[in-house]
C-alpha cells in the first residue's frame, strides 16, 4: 500500500510539472530500441496527423457543453454584437488558475465580452474551478463554463501548445488574435476589449 502511495505521489508530481505545457515530447530516435518493430527498410511509418498550425480564422461549428447543467452550447449560442474571447485551459494548471483570478479581479472591464472557458478535462474537476480561482466570474451572464467532451476545440479551432490558449474573435465572428501561455492580464484585457 505504501509503494502505491509513493509511486501514485510520484506520478501527481510529474504531471502537475507538465499540467500547461500541450506541446509533445519529442523522442530521440537514437535512443529508442529497434526491437519488436515490424517495419521492413522499406516500409514507412504511417505519417501522424497534421494539426493545423493557424487556428480558425472564423469562428468554426462546434458543440460544448455547460458543465454545471450538461446543456449543449453550439456556436448558434454565442451572444452576438460583442466580442467572444474562447479560453482553452487545464483546471489543474497554474497559469490557466492565475490568468482565471486576474480576470475575475478586473471584471467591471470585461463584462462586455463574451468568455467561454473550455476544457476537455472531467466537468467534476471543472466545476470548482471557478468557486476556487474566479469567483467573481461564477454566474456572469457573459462567462460561460464548457465541458469539450469530443474534443471539437483542438479539432475544429486550434491545438495550442501550453495552457491557457485565448482566442479572441471579433462581433463578425473573424479571428482577431490569439496567443497560448500565460500573459500580462493587463495586456490580455486590452486584447480581449479592442
Amino acid at each position: 500500500m505504501k509503494i502505491n502511495y509513493c509511486s501514485s505521489l510520484a506520478l501527481l508530481a510529474v504531471l502537475s510539472l507538465t499540467a500547461c505545457n500541450n506541446e509533445p515530447k519529442k523522442q530521440e530516435a537514437a535512443t529508442q530500441p529497434a526491437a519488436h518493430t515490424t517495419e521492413t527498410p522499406h516500409q514507412q511509418a504511417p505519417p501522424a496527423p497534421v494539426a493545423n498550425p493557424e487556428p480558425a480564422a472564423s469562428i468554426p461549428e462546434f458543440t460544448f457543453y455547460k458543465v454545471k447543467s450538461g446543456m449543449s452550447f453550439s456556436k448558434a449560442d454565442i451572444k452576438s454584437g460583442r466580442n467572444s474571447v474562447f479560453i482553452l485551459f487545464d483546471p489543474s494548471c497554474g497559469h490557466c488558475q492565475h490568468e482565471a483570478a486576474g480576470l475575475a479581479k478586473n471584471y467591471s472591464k470585461v463584462k462586455d465580452i463574451n468568455i467561454y472557458y473550455v476544457s476537455m478535462n472531467d466537468p467534476a474537476l471543472m466545476v470548482k474551478f471557478f468557486p476556487t480561482f474566479a469567483k467573481e466570474l461564477e454566474g456572469k451572464d457573459n462567462v460561460e463554463l464548457l465541458y469539450d467532451k469530443d474534443q471539437n476545440f483542438i479539432q475544429k479551432f486550434h491545438v495550442p501548445k501550453q495552457f491557457p490558449a485565448n482566442y479572441i474573435y471579433g462581433t463578425d465572428g473573424q479571428l482577431k488574435g490569439y496567443w497560448d501561455g500565460e500573459k500580462d492580464i493587463n495586456e490580455a484585457i486590452a486584447a480581449f476589449t479592442k
